[in-house]
């Protein structure tokens, strides 16, 4: 089983100001300000009340400076498994994790004080953690007890089941590239030639921006990919700083080849590594929808800021990468959920498009990255992508819930 999450480092907090701010959203993220449409905890703030309370099928959970993590009880029933989550005032928590062993079975981040949010994934009977990093106490046992029911409506979970399928050879195809093109990466670095390294560095981003949830769910092990693939910089020591954006601050910083074929090479390595991991995985329906989200997370975070790509300013490739890697995890989910949801499902494709006819007007070919430099965009031009990222967003984060078999 693989999940699919993203997780970020760095000034959330910060980020996520941003994008209110630029959205006209006020004090809302992907979830909902306070006890809002994400659901209010419900929790304890004193402690875990056990299994007598609440829901089988959901965890209220309740994040404050003094208690760190809490939820309404510590056990469940086996299937589908909501977690509504909501952070009073700990500032040093913004993230919820819900662990598996050492693997990330599903999370919500990006919830600094007075936000909240949810997520959904499928949980069969077993030993569980609920994660909060940054806590006084990080971990909590959680316990998931019996069978999951059988799944209704057997014609959307056949076509939910073959989506998760093609997802996965998706996942595949451009792990595939983003290998091919992270070796011509690392022999441009062996050379000399500035503009063909530049050149190469802009063509392997969008592949791995387009499946970073997939990488995204080995952090918890001895190799954290996600970081060592694509940390920016500050977001890790600058002894184990390696990746895509070290590798960017020499070429469009420093603006040299000179000392950079060690990381090269390194990024060939640690793709490999993710590739070999992927390769035989496969999707559950809710982790579709869980990433899909997250990666539009990803952009609200980081992309509209304008921080992912600080050297190069090719944000709006990555940008780019994230939404069609979302949109093709919907696309996949799509014709279980138009059984289940008509109207649900057909919002999102609507907003999808109008999210992508706006980033063609950034389109150019002029430079290797197809877009121009995000510098150029004015502040109506990021209101009004974050408008159209959040017009998805909202729509899309109530689709695990209704695909979680």
């Amino acid at each position: 089983m693989s999940v699919l999450i993203v997780r970020r480092f760095g000034a959330v907090s910060v980020a996520i100001a941003v994008i209110a701010s630029l959205a006209g959203c006020g004090g809302s993220s992907s979830g909902s300000s306070g006890a809002a449409a994400g659901g209010s905890s419900g929790g304890s703030v004193g402690g875990l009340s056990g299994a007598s309370a609440g829901d089988p099928h959901t965890a209220n959970v309740t994040v404050t400076a003094a208690a760190g993590c809490t939820s309404d009880r510590t056990s469940f029933t086996a299937g589908p498994l909501t977690f509504k989550i909501t952070n009073k005032d700990a500032t040093a928590v913004s993230e919820i994790e819900l662990l598996g062993g050492e693997r990330i079975v599903g999370e919500k981040e990006n919830l600094p004080p007075g936000f909240s949010g949810t997520f959904t994934v499928t949980v069969a009977a077993g030993a569980y953690s609920l994660y909060c990093p940054g806590a006084a106490t990080e971990k909590t046992p959680l316990t998931v007890t019996g069978s999951s029911a059988a799944p209704t409506g057997a014609g959307s979970g056949a076509l939910l089941a073959e989506g998760a399928k093609q997802y996965a050879g998706y996942v595949n195809t451009q792990m595939g590239y983003l290998v091919t093109t992270s070796r011509t990466l690392a022999a441009a670095l062996k050379g000399s030639d500035l503009a063909a390294a530049q050149q190469a560095y802009q063509k392997a981003r969008p592949y791995y921006e387009r499946i970073e949830p997939v990488a995204e769910s080995f952090t918890t092990g001895k190799d954290d990919l996600d970081a060592a693939i694509d940390a920016r910089e500050g977001d890790v020591p600058a002894s184990s700083w390696t990746g895509f954006h070290r590798i960017e601050k020499g070429l469009f910083k420093t603006r040299s080849v000179k000392g950079l074929s060690s990381y090269g090479a390194g990024l060939v390595s640690n793709v490999q590594k993710l590739q070999k991991l992927t390769e035989s995985l496969s999707y559950r329906p809710y982790e579709l929808a869980n990433g899909a989200q997250e990666l539009l997370d990803e952009v609200s975070s980081s992309k509209i800021t304008g921080e992912e790509e600080r050297y190069s300013h090719i944000d709006l490739l990555d940008f780019q990468g994230n939404a069609e890697g979302a949109q093709q995890a919907f696309a996949d989910l799509q014709p279980g959920l138009t059984q289940i949801d008509p109207a649900l499902a057909t919002t999102i494709s609507t907003n999808f498009a109008t999210l992508n006819t706006l980033l063609d007007k950034y389109r150019t070919s002029a430079g290797a990255s197809g877009f121009v430099a995000y510098g150029r965009l004015s502040g109506a031009d990021k209101r009004a992508l974050a408008a159209a990222v959040k017009a998805v967003q909202e729509p899309l984060s109530r689709v695990a819930s209704k695909v979680a078999q």
